[in-house]
């Protein structure tokens, strides 16, 4: 395991426990090429009300704002505590975004490798490198304790 990828786990950890207490704790980073955080975001579907507040997302949009060239993430890294969803997936192609690495993987809906693999299908222009399962058993560990406290399974 790379001790970069690694660090970029942990930080997306730290940005998953912000997460509102009503929120699924799951926190994603964007670093530029030289490893340097450009945004966190965590979960806010419940506290915004907004279906689109996915981590991913949020920190999307803030990366781009403070990026410099709109809203292309050439040679980005996302880092993200859960394998992304067919929306964050779908975003990460659009914002050409360079690599995604994440924790844990999500056999019902990730869309990076499990169910679907949306980043990698080669009809699309632009497939960001993927590394899944970083920090694994730490980020599931997140889930767990959010479920088993929420719905006690």
């Amino acid at each position: 395991m790379s001790r970069d990828d690694e660090r970029m786990i942990r930080a997306a950890i730290a940005a998953a426990r912000t997460a509102d207490d009503a929120d699924v704790p799951v926190g994603a980073v964007v670093f530029d090429e030289f490893g340097t955080e450009l945004a966190r975001a965590a979960n806010a579907r419940e506290q915004y009300g907004d279906p689109t507040a996915h981590a991913e997302i949020l920190a999307l949009r803030e990366a781009a704002r403070r990026h410099g060239d709109g809203w292309r993430l050439e040679n980005a890294t996302l880092a993200v505590t859960l394998e992304p969803c067919t929306m964050c997936a779908g975003a990460l192609v659009l914002a050409r975004v360079d690599r995604v690495v994440f924790g844990a993987w999500e056999p019902k809906t990730g869309a990076v490798g499990s169910l679907w693999d949306v980043v990698r299908d080669r009809r699309l222009v632009h497939r960001p490198k993927v590394r899944g399962g970083v920090l694994e058993d730490e980020c599931a560990a997140l889930l767990e304790e959010f479920f088993w406290s929420h719905r006690g399974a």
